[in-house]
């Protein structure tokens, strides 16, 4: 609307009044969905007022995108930046076009949405629906990010987890971080990351692989699972969730970054900030150390 009245076009005149009235029946289509009833009667009833409702939210949102088109289509330029604002303006008009289809299958028709048709952001294209199976956090927006973690505190690697699970990232990651580390020797892992598959490849790279099976544990498994060995080990695995909540709260719960790229970006510049914090911590104490002794003597 702003760019066709700084081009002297005319025909958006009643733009911030259409835009109202979308946004009153998008609210009514949002109303119509709170009722509960178990009654055949009412729920076939509110059904009819949920189409209803959306079918004219549909309506007048087709009605802004032919006119949006339409004006697009008369504007000729060589102006970069103008050329970049319509790029960007048809850009969410396919973002449109494509909720207007799911919408229709979803609520009209009744049909599923297949999960890998899902947008969770159209500023963040990348974001994804993360299920945490956890009490009050079922479910987050964001990036799987992936770290290891060694027994001082440093992150010797960290892997941002596009469209993948814990799973598929055990091995590359552990094998990545030994080509830097040498003398790496044993990890522990979350259940997450067990696969049979995982299993089999961390033992060959690792001399000792701390990682808990899923479901049922044979004799063979109980007697490895509560060894002493393995037990200490998932006892300081707690240290790692301690790195990941330091990490949220120096920044990294949020990344003010945009895109992919930007992302990862960010997420390096975390990971360094922490080593580089804990490194500072480290050289703060031996020097508080040295003082002591100094007024000890």
């Amino acid at each position: 609307m702003s760019l066709c009245i700084n081009l002297g076009i005319t025909e958006w005149r009643q733009g911030k009044c259409n835009f109202k009235k979308t946004k009153q029946l998008f609210r009514k289509a949002q109303q119509t969905k709170r009722s509960t009833s178990k009654d055949p009667k009412k729920k076939a009833k509110r059904d009819q007022l949920i189409i209803g409702a959306h079918n004219e939210y549909l309506a007048i949102a087709k009605t802004i995108i032919e006119k949006a088109e339409q004006s697009l289509y008369f504007i000729d330029t060589d102006d970069i930046c103008l050329q970049i604002k319509i790029d960007e303006i048809l850009k969410y008009i396919g973002y449109a076009e494509k909720f207007i289809d799911q919408i229709n299958r979803r609520v009209i028709d009744g049909k599923t949405i297949p999960h890998n048709e899902k947008v969770f952001s159209i500023f963040e294209e990348h974001t994804e629906w993360i299920s945490k199976g956890k009490a009050g956090v079922p479910q987050q927006l964001g990036i799987r990010v992936c770290i290891v973690r060694d027994q001082f505190g440093f992150i010797l690697q960290h892997k941002v987890m596009e469209s993948t699970t814990d799973d598929k990232v055990a091995v590359s990651i552990i094998f990545d971080a030994k080509q830097k580390f040498k003398n790496i020797k044993s990890c522990s892992f979350d259940k997450g990351f067990h696969s049979p598959t995982n299993q089999k490849e961390l033992a060959e790279i690792l001399d000792t692989v701390i990682l808990p099976f899923k479901g049922k544990l044979s004799e063979k498994r109980k007697a490895i699972e509560y060894s002493e060995e393995f037990l200490e080990a998932r006892k300081k695995h707690s240290a790692v969730e301690s790195s990941i909540g330091a990490l949220q709260n120096h920044g990294l719960k949020k990344c003010p970054d945009h895109g992919i790229h930007g992302f990862k970006r960010y997420v390096s510049m975390g990971m360094l900030a922490m080593n580089l914090q804990i490194l500072g911590h480290a050289i703060q104490q031996k020097k508080l150390k040295r003082q002591k002794k100094k007024c000890k003597g």
